[in-house]
């Protein structure tokens, strides 16, 4: 890879690209209910914890309710607590 002089002294390697930031599902409108195991299991590791925010994209106002809803479904017995 080739390498630039900056301006300011540094340099920066061609082929760096910056990664896309992710945008909250649930702001653009999608929603998550406790009932709908097929979404609620999108934010659930094959351990059966709860995904950090940094994995799903989510803010911090929708992964606070994604954590709620998954903790009704489990109290309801539509997903294991332990898998």
């Amino acid at each position: 890879m080739a390498e630039f002089e900056r301006s300011d002294g540094f340099q920066r390697k061609e082929g760096f690209q910056r990664k896309k930031k992710r945008i909250c599902q649930m702001c653009t409108g999608k929603g998550v209910d406790y009932k709908d195991v097929m979404i609620v299991s999108k934010y659930i590791n094959e351990k059966g914890k709860i995904m950090p925010r940094r994995m799903t994209g989510a803010c911090a106002k929708h992964q606070r309710h994604i954590a709620l809803q998954i903790k009704r479904s489990r109290f309801m017995a539509l997903i294991p607590y332990v898998k």
